[in-house]
C-alpha cells in the first residue's frame, strides 16, 4: 500500500515538475526579451492630387496618359485660347490708344499749337482796332453834320461791333494762355488711371491665358485620365488624379503592448513580398495619439473590437517600387530603441 502511495505522489510531483517547466517555457517564448524585435503590418499609402483647370472652356489637348511620369510644371492638359488671345489683342491695342493719348498731354500744346493761339489774338486785336476806327470816323462825321449825315442806327451797330470784337479779342487771349500752361494735372492723372485699367485688363487675359495650362504641381505618376480633348473643362470637374512619388508611407497599426516599444525616428526596414530579401529603408514618422478599432480591412474578425495606434512609417523609396496599397511588412529594432535616450 505504501508503495503504491509513494509512486502516486511521485507521479504526481513529476506531472508538476513538467507543467511548471512548460509554463516557464510558453512565458518565454511568449514574452519579449530586450533583444526581441517588433513586426507590424500594413499597406503602402501615398498622397493624391486631383487636377482641374481654374477656368472653363473646351480641352484642346491632353498630353498625358495613365502610368506617366510627369515631372513639376510640366503641361499636362491645354485649353481652347483663341478667344481669349482676341480678347488680348483688344486689350493691346486699347492700351496703345491710351499710351499715345497720355504722351501727349504730357508733352503739352506743341510750339505750333502756341504759335497759331498768338496769330488768332493778333487777328482778334486787328479786328478791335478796325472796329475802334469804324466808330470813330462815324462818330466824328456824326458831330460835324449835326447828326443829319449818319444816322443813329448806324452809330449803334459800329458800337456793338467793337464790343464783339472786345470779347473775341479776350476769348483769343484765354486760348493763348491754356496753350502755355498746357494740359491740366487732372487731365493727366485721369488719362493715366485710364492707362492703368487698360493694362491690368490686359494682364488679367494673359493670366487666364496661363491658366488654360494644366500643370503638375510635383513630380508624380498619371494615375487616372478623367477628360478627353473636346470636352468642357471647369474647376469642379477634374482632368487628373496624380499619385505624388514622394513622400510615401506605410500606415500600420500597433496594440498597446508594443505602443511603448516605438517612437518617431525609430528605424524601421520595409519589405514585401515581391522583393521579401531587398528591405527599403523606413523610420517611425507619426504616431496616433488617439486608441481606435482595428480597421475591419486588416485584421480579423476576432479581433475587431481591439484598440490599436496607427503608425505611419516614412520610407525612401528612391527606385520607386512601392505602389498604392501594396502590403508590406515593417520590422522594427525595438532593443536599439530600449538603450537609447529618452
Amino acid at each position: 500500500m505504501q508503495r503504491k502511495t509513494l509512486a502516486a505522489v511521485s507521479v504526481a510531483v513529476l506531472l508538476a515538475v513538467v507543467a511548471a517547466a512548460g509554463l516557464l517555457f510558453w512565458r518565454h517564448a511568449h514574452e519579449p526579451s530586450a533583444g526581441d524585435g517588433l513586426t507590424l503590418y500594413g499597406n503602402v499609402d501615398i498622397r493624391q492630387v486631383s487636377l482641374a483647370f481654374d477656368g472653363s472652356d473646351r480641352i484642346a489637348e491632353m498630353r498625358a496618359e495613365e502610368g506617366d511620369r510627369v515631372q513639376a510644371g510640366q503641361v499636362l492638359a491645354v485649353l481652347d485660347t483663341r478667344t481669349l488671345r482676341l480678347q488680348r489683342a483688344q486689350a493691346e491695342a486699347q492700351v496703345g490708344v491710351l499710351e499715345q493719348a497720355l504722351l501727349a498731354l504730357r508733352h503739352g500744346s506743341r510750339p505750333e499749337e502756341v504759335a497759331r493761339a498768338g496769330a488768332q489774338v493778333a487777328a482778334a486785336q486787328a479786328e478791335v482796332e478796325r472796329s475802334r476806327l469804324l466808330l470813330q470816323r462815324l462818330e466824328g462825321a456824326a458831330a460835324q453834320t449835326g447828326g443829319r449825315a449818319v444816322s443813329r442806327l448806324d452809330l449803334d451797330n459800329a458800337a456793338a461791333q467793337l464790343r464783339v470784337a472786345q470779347a473775341q479779342r479776350d476769348a483769343q487771349l484765354q486760348a493763348q494762355r491754356l496753350a502755355q500752361i498746357g494740359p491740366r494735372r487732372e487731365d493727366i492723372a485721369r488719362a493715366e488711371a485710364q492707362l492703368r485699367a487698360a493694362r491690368a485688363e490686359q494682364a488679367l487675359l494673359q493670366h487666364r491665358i496661363d491658366q488654360a495650362e494644366l500643370r503638375a504641381p510635383q513630380a508624380a505618376v498619371v494615375r487616372s485620365r478623367l477628360l478627353e480633348p473636346g470636352d468642357m473643362a471647369s474647376p469642379q470637374r477634374p482632368a487628373y488624379v496624380l499619385a505624388l512619388t514622394d513622400p510615401k508611407w506605410v500606415r500600420a497599426y500597433v496594440d498597446e503592448t508594443g505602443l511603448g516599444r516605438i517612437r518617431p525616428g525609430m528605424a524601421a526596414p520595409v519589405v514585401t513580398d515581391s522583393a521579401p530579401a531587398v528591405p527599403i529603408a523606413g523610420r517611425v514618422g507619426f504616431i496616433s495619439s488617439v486608441a481606435e478599432f482595428t480597421p475591419k480591412n486588416v485584421q480579423t474578425e476576432e479581433l475587431r473590437t481591439s484598440l490599436v495606434y496607427e503608425v505611419r512609417i516614412l520610407v525612401e523609396d528612391a527606385a520607386d517600387g512601392l505602389r498604392l496599397g501594396m502590403p508590406a511588412t515593417v520590422r522594427i529594432a525595438t532593443d536599439a530603441a530600449q538603450r537609447a535616450p529618452r
